[in-house]
């Protein structure tokens, strides 16, 4: 074990002692071939298990091997790309370009804290939903039924979200509206109407 761990990098020795401090999030390392590799299974591993792990509900963080730099946003912005370009893409046309148009506006910072909030209500729509049903295995044929009967209840949590929703935007909007008041002439922000 010592010949072992004398061949070991700076960085994976930092790995090990973090290891044996406790649970910690899981790292993964991306080599300049773009291959990842995980500390934690000692193997290499492809996006699409990045995908599972992410399902899965695991934290953890992609480093680069030789700089350290965090690249995990990277690499879940590609299994996004992934999924948008095979398939059946979530996105439209017109909400990747809205999306665009807000990086570099004044409102970037907000969008971006409104649709977080937006994914997580419907995240725990998704999850009433799930534990309602629970143990139910169905064919496609027995969900469009389940899903016809469950037509009110449906409505009603989408209803909730949607509700929960439009009051979210109401305080962004009032929010800006008090940005607005601090700073009158900065691009982005709406003029006061008198």
């Amino acid at each position: 074990m010592a010949t072992a761990r004398r061949g070991k990098t700076a960085s994976a020795q930092q790995d090990d002692s973090t290891a044996a401090a406790g649970p910690s999030v899981r790292v993964l390392k991306k080599y300049p071939n773009r291959r990842l590799y995980d500390t934690q299974t000692s193997s290499y591993i492809t996006l699409a298990d990045v995908k599972k792990m992410v399902l899965e509900g695991h934290s953890f963080e992609v480093r680069d091997a030789k700089t350290g730099e965090d690249l995990t946003r990277a690499i879940l912005l590609q299994i996004i790309l992934e999924e948008e370009t095979g398939g059946v893409p979530m996105f439209s046309t017109q909400s990747l370009e809205q999306i665009i148009r807000f990086y570099g506006h004044a409102m970037q910072g907000v969008m971006g804290a409104y649709l977080e909030k937006n994914m997580q209500a419907f995240a725990d729509m998704q999850g009433k939903f799930a534990e309602q049903s629970k143990g139910l295995a169905f064919s496609p044929e027995l969900w469009t039924t389940f899903m016809s009967a469950q037509s009110p209840m449906m409505q009603g949590l989408m209803g909730g979200y949607m509700e929960q929703s439009k009051n979210l935007l109401a305080q962004m909007q009032e929010q800006m509206s008090q940005a607005s008041s601090l700073f009158p002439g900065m691009p982005g922000f709406p003029a006061k109407k008198p």
